[in-house]
């Protein structure tokens, strides 16, 4: 199906070498949104962004419409740890993503609600997030850029299987950070979580309680990943589009649900083999209407 300028389809990509090869690898992939790290996921501090790279990106997004740009948080951040060591660490490193976020002139910076394991009730961990979120933004410059918190599998101690957990975090952050918070679903998540994505009755169940609870116009961006583990697994394992229990027929389905359409869809799909990344963006494009 041909692309449509009103339907956003992107992938993450990398920024090895300079930042604005990650908008060079989504102009070559067909995509007109993309998703980066601004820094290693799995260390605790980054660079600030070099001008003339911040600049480029600006340049190749404006010519290409490349909309929006969505920066991932690192994966060691976990804003409602209690522990000594790890909470302030988190805390920083978080500030140091919403910097870089501004500074790099990104839409979105998605955050994981992370691990309750150090509180004897969720509420509690619900509540740390949201103290740790208010903390690393205190007194930062917003420019354009929203929070997103990302739903997860829901294994263990982890926050945000429900979607009511997110909700209660942003209920609890809002009056306190200066960024807007907003959320980003993801099909592989919402799926092992226990969201029943896909058939018809279950999409449209998922889609009235996520309107219910986040309210749509709160949820800007889609993960769109297949889920190697099955319905209810908790198993956070992303599969190719069509490749996994999820299946192709149901990403038609979430690609045309009127009430998604608006949304960007940003493939976090793994590269196995030569070419998954391309096949993985035009299998998007090719099942919208």
């Amino acid at each position: 199906m041909a692309k449509t300028e009103k339907r956003r389809i992107g992938i993450h990509t990398s920024t090895s070498g300079a930042l604005f090869n990650a908008a060079t690898k989504a102009i070559e992939l067909g995509a007109n949104c993309f998703q980066i790290f601004s820094g290693s996921p799995r260390t605790w501090a980054a660079p600030a962004p070099k001008p003339e790279a911040v600049a480029k990106m600006a340049e190749l997004r404006a010519a290409h419409d490349l909309t929006p740009l969505v920066i991932h948080a690192n994966y060691l951040i976990n804003l409602c740890s209690a522990d000594a060591a790890n909470r302030p660490k988190s805390i920083t490193a978080f500030r140091g993503e919403l910097e870089r976020a501004v500074t790099i002139g990104a839409e979105y910076l998605v955050v994981h609600p992370g691990s309750a394991k150090d509180h004897e009730h969720r509420d509690g961990a619900i509540a740390a997030f949201a103290e740790g979120l208010a903390e690393a933004a205190k007194g930062l410059a917003v420019g354009g850029v929203s929070i997103l918190l990302e739903n997860t599998a829901g294994h263990g101690n982890l926050l945000g299987g429900d979607l009511a957990d997110l909700h209660a975090i942003r209920e609890l952050a809002a009056a306190h950070v200066p960024f807007p918070i907003g959320y980003c679903l993801d099909t592989c998540h919402s799926y092992a979580a226990g969201y029943e994505i896909t058939t018809e009755a279950g999409l449209k169940a998922f889609i009235g309680e996520a309107e219910e609870t986040l309210g749509l116009e709160n949820v800007p961006v889609f993960h769109a990943n297949d889920s190697k583990g099955e319905l209810g697994s908790h198993l956070d394992r992303h599969a190719n589009i069509g490749e996994g229990y999820i299946g192709i027929e149901a990403f038609r389905r979430i690609l045309n649900a009127r009430p998604l359409r608006d949304k960007a869809f940003i493939l976090e799909t793994p590269i196995d083999n030569d070419g998954d990344d391309q096949r993985n963006v035009e299998a998007l494009w090719s099942l919208i209407k």
